[in-house]
């Protein structure tokens, strides 16, 4: 039976939603803003489409107040940066941070400006930095009465994911698989949150990771035409696919649970890779990504 939200009181909630202009992320941002948040912060790469978001609110909710569109793109980590600096200067609470934004499987290596392979830096990397920046900022905003969740959208293909440390970059020769990649990063949201839940354990915050389920959206506009005809015909066989809403509603619905670290699959607790378990690999994890930032002047 598909999972429902029940109504919300959001007024005293800080929020930012990343990934909001298009599929899931779209629907999420149209829930919560019914939901009357304090303010709803929706970064946004692409400013016009940000704005077209507003409008898609306004007209599905009345209005849409309280709800701002913010310039970030996580394919720049500087860009990340002062996106955060900007928050903590002039919001300074934060409660909800969803984690949404992402790109989808590559049919090939694409770095980014701060060369980075893509997948690695916007799914994984990018987030990191965004949390890591604004996390004192939450624990300073939350309490017992109104906790905190960071929660990140991943996928089950976290299953087909590894973590070499040796290669995070998909540098190494013969090494490129477009589902390795992806399900690398996606491993790497669970890992994460798996982490940040335990060292976040005593400050009245959770975390969790969730599949949202098989969606067709603009997730795949990066693949080659190969990958995204093969999604489709695998979607339409299994007839596995749901709409952007209900995909939203799975994501949402572990967001308002009190359990931490956990992993969902369409709004349901589920088993991921084995690998999130591994509590060495998930310190090594952070260590190594605080790492990379700090080699590039990030924190």
């Amino acid at each position: 039976m598909p999972l429902k939200l029940d109504n919300l009181d959001l007024s005293k909630h800080v929020i930012i939603l990343t990934g909001a202009t298009d599929g899931i992320g779209k629907e999420m941002a149209r829930i919560l803003a019914g939901f009357n948040p304090k303010r709803l912060i929706l970064p946004a790469r692409n400013i016009e489409k940000g704005n077209n978001l507003l409008e898609y609110i306004k007209s599905s909710n009345g209005n849409a107040n309280n709800v701002e569109i913010w310039e970030m793109d996580l394919a720049d980590l500087q860009s990340v940066k002062n996106f955060a600096n900007k928050f903590i200067n002039e919001i300074g609470e934060l409660h909800i941070l969803i984690n949404n934004a992402g790109v989808g499987v590559q049919s090939r290596v694409i770095k980014t400006k701060d060369n980075f392979e893509l997948q690695f830096q916007v799914n994984h990397l990018a987030p990191f930095l965004l949390i890591w920046s604004l996390l004192d900022t939450m624990k300073r905003s939350v309490s017992a009465e109104l906790p905190g969740k960071i929660a990140f959208t991943t996928s089950v293909a976290n299953q087909f994911g590894e973590i070499d440390f040796d290669n995070l970059n998909l540098e190494k020769n013969n090494y490129w698989h477009p589902f390795k990649g992806y399900g690398n990063s996606k491993l790497m949201n669970i890992i994460i949150a798996k982490q940040l839940g335990r060292i976040v354990q005593s400050e009245n915050i959770t975390t969790c990771s969730i599949h949202p389920g098989v969606i067709h959206t603009n997730i795949t506009q990066l693949s080659s035409p190969f990958f995204t005809s093969l999604f489709k015909i695998l979607v339409k066989i299994t007839g596995a696919e749901i709409t952007a809403e209900q995909g939203a509603i799975n994501v949402l619905y572990p967001v308002f649970s009190l359990e931490t670290g956990n992993y969902y699959n369409e709004g349901i607790e589920d088993e991921p890779n084995k690998i999130a378990y591994d509590q060495e690999i998930a310190k090594k994890l952070w260590d190594v990504s605080e790492q990379i930032l700090k080699d590039h002047g990030m924190i």
